[in-house]
């Protein structure tokens, strides 16, 4: 495949509603927020692992697409390939724990197998010099915290589990009714907590390097491969704990060249996200609760040279 030789930048728009886009392990799984203005925030973590899922369902095992990130994957099996593909007759690559290149030639065949054959190396890079080494690639596409529109204000919600899962539980629930029958058995109820957000719209910042792809071999083909995830990914993800996520738009800047015609910010700033007035409301307006509450607009006006918006959902 050929090389990407073009610079993109894009602006991503999607929202959740009664869900919990990107719980934080450290704060009892609440949705990620900013302590100083409480606007909700999504990793780049959590965007790319859902990107990843969505390769991986959509691809199968066609040849290149492989994930190296993966639940439960041994990332250094994964770099033993490489070894097994550049060394085919070296005895001690099945069995070593530890493997380095022997010199700077021999590296870029491991990092060019690795490129080559997994869709994520290629396309968002990988540090594999631990263990068996294979280096480090820096990957072409890259992506900013998402972080909400609005402040949101996280709901923790009360649930209740009536089943037992021990003999042992399910004996001391039936031991304990008596008198007070119906108080005892929600004594006995397995309590829970869930956090959701109600609403809100979240907006991400990405950037495809051209000069980074013609490193790793990212091509214009994986670039489709990477709109078709954002624009489809969360169809493919959704449970009870994330509610409903949609991704709302995806609007890429296109530049006429490898290194870009206009500074990135500069391109962002054309889109514009505003709250919409509501049955003549004036002044503070209501909380909002859907995608119909806001206004996205893009600003065409005195583009860059050499600089298209391409509005791939819209």
């Amino acid at each position: 495949m050929t090389a990407l030789n073009h610079r993109y930048d894009f602006v991503y728009l999607f929202d959740v509603t009664n869900g919990n886009p990107n719980g934080d392990p450290d704060a009892g799984n609440l949705p990620r927020l900013d302590p100083e203005t409480n606007l909700g925030l999504v990793t780049d973590v959590c965007l790319k692992r859902k990107i990843r899922n969505f390769v991986e369902l959509a691809k199968g095992s066609e040849s290149g697409y492989a994930i190296y990130v993966q639940e439960g994957a041994l990332l250094n099996e994964q770099h033993r390939k490489a070894y097994q593909d550049v060394r085919p007759n070296d005895n001690k690559v099945e069995s070593s724990k530890k493997l380095s290149p022997k010199n700077d030639e021999e590296m870029e065949r491991l990092r060019g197998f690795m490129c080559a054959n997994f869709f994520d190396v290629r396309t968002f890079g990988a540090v594999m010099s631990t263990g068996i080494n294979c280096g480090q690639v820096r990957g072409p596409v890259q992506m900013t915290f998402a972080r909400s529109i609005e402040p949101i204000v996280p709901l923790e919600v009360s649930i209740t589990r009536m089943a037992a899962t021990t003999e042992k539980e399910k004996q001391e629930r039936e031991q304990s009714t008596g008198e007070n029958e119906g108080d005892e058995r929600i004594e006995h109820r397995t309590m829970g907590r869930k956090h959701i957000v109600p609403y809100g719209l979240y907006r991400a910042h990405g950037f495809v390097s051209a000069k980074l792809a013609e490193r790793t071999g990212f091509s214009p083909e994986d670039l489709n491969v990477v709109w078709d995830s954002l624009t489809q990914m969360f169809e493919h993800d959704h449970s009870a704990a994330r509610g409903e996520m949609v991704a709302r738009q995806l609007i890429a800047f296109k530049h006429n060249s490898a290194l870009g015609n206009a500074p990135a910010h500069r391109l962002f700033e054309r889109v514009r996200v505003e709250r919409t007035e509501s049955n003549g409301s004036k002044g503070i307006l209501p909380p909002a609760r859907s995608f119909a509450d806001y206004r996205v607009e893009l600003d065409l006006d005195d583009m860059p040279t050499n600089v298209e918006a391409i509005e791939l959902i819209s």
